[in-house]
């Protein structure tokens, strides 16, 4: 006898046999034993999960002879007979080629015909590729067939099904397989076959069969006749690992080794899009009961390797590249170029960063199991901060708070210049020694500086020179304040106080004064904004993109001329704001807007002799005054009350 293949070998005789359908064995079963069966039925489901052997069970139910609780008895001519494929009550036609009208139509013509037994049974796989002509030729017929006829319809794709078909039909869905009721009935045929395979063979025939009794019978009817393991067969695991582990060069070089073994690039890519859902669904905490014990313990331990973020990211570039394989000249390209974007992590998109920050996280996660501190160091970056001063604001000379070199310094041990200030003073002294008080202190001595420098205007020669400020009482030595930050705590000999403020008095009392005049005027147009004392940066805004890189280009000279002032280095940053004043600053948080120049007086000597004055001539108004007179002798013909 010629060798028949395990899954038609071990094909399901009754309902009892038949692995995983319950619920629709059961209802037919109960129907048949009651004599309540339909006249038509819709078998619909994934391939290999028993749509056609349950067909043929029901037709040896409805003619067996020993009918026990609806349950053939499988021994009589009429069973014996539907399972040799010789009885003449069962009808098996194949619609994706009998799919014409004409085909229908033989069928029809057929129908009416006895049969030996009580019931003809026809079974038409793949109902969904009939025509449209042949499935209207089938309405009739399938609405109000004869008593003795039952139709049986089955499909894998049942929404391609017309529902004026389904209708007619009582419908029954066929499930996958469970995982574990697949990996009994592999060790009973294994056992019943006499086959020699071990736990690997079983375990790559349940994973090919993915829930499909006649895929995973075929797979192991692979092993068997192969004694083993195909090679290649857990590509799907290996690439998912190295996309874990960051390991490109493994995946182009496990690509290769599956080519090799004449996996094609599309199936590679299946069986690793397959191993991440399975993954992805671990890690989801969805059930997996298609897969055997042994191959939901891996795929928890994949989830959670990879983490949800790789997982989901490798879906969705993976799947773009069998889609990109359609087109693609060589299909092995796609693969591969996703294949190194996953494992290395390229990609600004937001499953790329996520899938970094778990890595990072589950680095430090290993560093703080391994006993090694995973938090940063407490150790500031930068230089260590001075201790508050306790003692009063300390005076600087006046020569370097100002950037007028005309300016002559004060006299050794004189207080400095009064500030003229239009608020009061505050009633009572603040306490010294503070990064504010400080910053306050050396606003002062610049504005001072300033107005030193600045020429005297004749007013200014007759007015009452104000009385010279005494220096305050100091204060009580306060509590110590907080450590002040690095660059405030500095010394006012070397390092002035920077902020905002500062740079705004800076700028008004001539800071620019020293760099050259191509600078100055370029960079006119700029507006201080803001001023980081820590990281050491002053903003400015400037009105529009036309004003950006013409200050940009003078930058240098600018950061160069704050660093002479301010005692550090000062990183300049121009933006644009279209809201900003063009050449115009603000003035400082303790400086009063300045006041308008004063109005020169006008001499009757400097106008000289009105009688001298001569009338203007008269200038045209309009635009045809104008053309005559700047053609002499033209004469106006037309005129026009509104212009053109």
């Amino acid at each position: 006898m010629a060798y028949q293949s395990l899954y038609r070998r071990y094909r399901s005789q009754n309902f009892a046999e038949i692995k995983g359908q319950s619920h629709v064995t059961k209802a037919l079963q109960t129907a048949v034993a009651e004599g309540r069966h339909s006249h038509a039925y819709l078998f619909s489901g994934p391939r290999g999960t028993g749509k056609t052997s349950t067909a043929r069970v029901l037709a040896k139910a409805l003619n067996c002879e020993n009918l026990t609780d609806g349950e053939p008895c499988g021994v009589c001519k009429s069973c014996v007979d539907i399972q040799n494929g010789t009885s003449f009550d069962l009808h098996e036609l194949d619609a994706a080629s009998n799919n014409k009208v004409d085909d229908i139509r033989e069928l029809i013509g057929k129908v009416a015909l006895g049969s030996p037994g009580r019931t003809k049974v026809y079974i038409l796989d793949e109902v969904h590729m009939l025509t449209s002509g042949a499935e209207n030729a089938l309405l009739k017929t399938l609405e109000e067939p004869p008593e003795h006829v039952v139709f049986v319809l089955a499909t894998t794709e049942p929404h391609k099904v017309v529902p004026t078909i389904r209708s007619r039909t009582q419908h029954f869905e066929f499930n996958l397989l469970p995982g574990d009721d697949l990996d009994q009935h592999l060790r009973y045929v294994i056992a019943d076959a006499g086959l020699d395979i071990d736990e690997e063979g079983i375990e790559y025939a349940l994973r090919q069969g993915g829930g499909s009794a006649r895929d995973t019978l075929s797979a192991l009817d692979l092993v068997a006749a192969a004694g083993g393991v195909p090679k290649g067969s857990d590509i799907g695991v290996e690439l998912a690992l190295a996309i874990g582990d960051g390991d490109a060069p493994g995946t182009i070089a496990a690509v290769e080794r599956a080519i090799e073994a004449g996996r094609e690039p599309r199936i590679i890519g299946e069986t690793t899009v397959e191993t991440l859902r399975n993954a992805f669904l671990a890690s989801m905490g969805a059930p997996l009961t298609q897969l055997s014990e042994t191959a939901r313990k891996a795929s928890t331990e994949l989830a959670d390797k990879l983490g949800p973020a790789t997982i989901t990211r490798s879906l969705e570039m993976l799947g773009q590249a069998l889609v990109d394989m359609r087109q693609a000249p060589d299909q092995r390209v796609p693969l591969e170029v996703a294949l190194l974007r996953l494992s290395r992590r390229d990609g600004a998109d937001t499953a790329g960063l996520l899938q970094r920050i778990e890595q990072l996280e589950a680095q430090i996660a290993a560093l703080a199991a391994g006993g090694v501190a995973a938090a940063p160091s407490t150790a500031p970056s930068g230089p260590a901060p001075q201790p508050a001063p306790t003692a009063p604001v300390p005076e600087a000379p006046a020569a370097t708070r100002s950037a007028t070199p005309a300016a002559p310094p004060p006299p050794s041990g004189a207080p400095p210049p009064p500030a003229r200030r239009s608020a009061p003073a505050p009633t009572s002294p603040p306490a010294s020694g503070g990064p504010a008080d400080l910053a306050r202190a050396n606003l002062a001595e610049t504005l001072n500086a300033s107005a030193a420098s600045a020429p005297a205007s004749p007013s200014d020669a007759t007015a009452t020179p104000a009385p010279a400020a005494t220096p305050p009482a100091a204060a009580p030595t306060p509590a110590p304040p907080p450590a002040p930050t690095p660059a405030a705590a500095a010394p006012s000999g070397t390092t002035k106080p920077f902020s905002i403020g500062t740079l705004t008095a800076a700028l008004d009392a001539g800071l620019l004064d020293s760099v050259s005049q191509r600078a100055r005027v370029r960079f006119a147009a700029a507006s201080p904004t803001a001023a980081d004392d820590g990281a050491g940066t002053a903003t400015f805004a400037v009105p529009n993109n036309y004003y950006l890189p013409r200050c940009e280009d003078v930058r240098p000279e600018i950061e160069t001329a704050l660093l002479q002032h301010f005692g550090r280095a000062v990183t300049v940053i121009i933006e644009v704001d279209d809201n900003a004043p063009k050449a115009v600053r603000p003035p400082a948080a303790d400086q009063p807007a300045a006041a308008p120049p004063p109005t020169p007086e006008i001499d009757d000597e400097d106008i000289g002799d009105i009688n001298e004055l001569e009338t203007a001539t008269n200038i045209a108004g309009s635009g045809i005054e104008r053309l005559t007179q700047a053609f002499p002798g033209s004469q106006v013909i037309e005129s026009f009350d509104s212009p053109l």
